[in-house]
């Protein structure tokens, strides 16, 4: 198949389609960033998930699918779901104290995570070079959330979690893999989210409702989201995991600039360069490589951090 892909060109369309999912995907966050100063973030995200709920249906109706509850594997579709919520609540709750910059670079520590974790989880064997990237990875992130620095201890507490929330999410996608469509799986976990951000709603509504513009706002990154789970799915039928896995990291690069163009913050010297040892460390989980291949498989399922 990825033969095939190469020679018929669809892997060069499938970057470009990987491309405009990762600059949708920063867009949301930043935009998150934006609103979240605002409005709780449990409100932002129950709205938010309706949206792309809404898509989520449309697609599972046109694929013939709307009985997916009858899929197999419902526990870990479930528990799949809650984990995307919980991790993105707390990714959303924990931008209100986190510079956009450092937050995502956190973020991206959790295929670093995957790797340390699946000798035990996973049963596969780890070799030495991922072990260093494991290590340089960690060394990258204690730069950013370093003691005396400027960073929160509550919003780096809460995006470590998200962080491990994501880590936990690419595993059970890794149990879950060729076992259950990828349109199931993402029309599941967005019902999922749905309801387990809805449930609490009420609980957190703003004291100023949104304006018109700001609902725009809301509505708008929901459907980015979904927009990016839907090129997401086409991008990967188009092109292997591993090729599209390096272009993951452009998203880092659009953080920075959100973070500096949109909210006048840049990383400080020390935190610049511990997100280099971060996206050094994740790149090199890309070469070529058993351990690496699984890990870029993984990482590019259902990326949707905020």
């Amino acid at each position: 198949m990825n033969a095939a892909l190469g020679r018929d060109g669809g892997w060069w369309r499938g970057g470009l389609l990987f491309l405009c999912v990762v600059m949708l995907f920063a867009t949301v966050d930043a935009t998150a960033k934006h609103l979240v100063g605002r409005y709780p973030a449990p409100f932002l995200n129950a709205v938010r998930y309706a949206a792309t709920c809404t898509v989520a249906v449309a697609m599972l109706a046109n694929a013939g699918r709307l009985r997916f509850w009858r899929t197999p594997h419902r526990g870990l579709l479930v528990l799949r779901g809650l984990m995307l919520a919980v991790m993105g609540t707390c990714f959303m709750t924990a931008l209100l104290w986190m510079p956009l910059a450092e937050a995502t670079a956190i973020y991206f520590m959790a295929p670093l995570v995957v790797v340390a974790l699946s000798p035990w989880l996973l049963a596969e064997r780890v070799g030495a070079r991922q072990w260093l990237a494991v290590a340089t990875g960690f060394a990258g992130m204690l730069l950013i959330v370093r003691p005396g620095g400027q960073l929160s201890w509550i919003g780096t507490a809460l995006m470590v979690a998200a962080m491990l929330g994501y880590a936990l999410l690419q595993l059970l996608t890794r149990r879950m893999a060729g076992k259950v469509d990828a349109t199931v799986q993402y029309g599941f976990a967005a019902v999922i989210c749905m309801i387990a951000t809805g449930l609490p709603a009420p609980f957190f509504l703003p004291p100023v409702w949104p304006d018109l513009i700001d609902w725009l706002t809301i509505l708008a990154m929901g459907f980015m989201s979904a927009l990016a789970q839907v090129l997401l799915i086409l991008a990967l039928q188009r092109a292997p995991a591993s090729t599209l896995a390096p272009l993951n990291y452009c998203h880092l690069l659009l953080a920075l600039v959100y973070s500096a163009w949109w909210f006048g913050r840049w990383p400080d010297a020390l935190a610049m360069g511990g997100i280099a040892l971060i996206v050094g460390a994740g790149l090199s989980l890309t070469l070529p490589g058993r351990a690496a291949s699984a890990v870029s498989s993984s990482t590019l399922d259902s990326r949707q951090p905020s």
